[in-house]
């Protein structure tokens, strides 16, 4: 992957959140000269704003169980959260 490349958009969310978490690993080593943490940042930033997206789509498709009176599942209906 290149500096400027763009993440694919079908990139899975624990493959992106490998890669974050090698890049953080190298960042936290100080091992990378400037000029290779500069890119590993800005493709970081990427990669972080790649997972917030998938787990934003993930999180409107969860759906919560409607329970009735008597404890019994009656349906599902879309989830509200914040």
């Amino acid at each position: 992957m290149t500096d400027t490349a763009a993440i694919p958009a079908d990139l899975s969310f624990e493959d992106a959140l490998a890669r974050l978490e090698s890049i953080v690993s190298r960042l936290e080593s100080g091992q990378a000269p400037l000029e290779e943490s500069i890119t590993l940042y800005e493709e970081g930033a990427r990669l972080k704003s790649h997972c917030e997206g998938r787990l934003k789509a993930a999180q409107l498709r969860v759906e919560k169980i409607v329970v009735g009176p008597d404890g019994q599942a009656k349906g599902s209906e879309p989830a509200e959260f914040g």
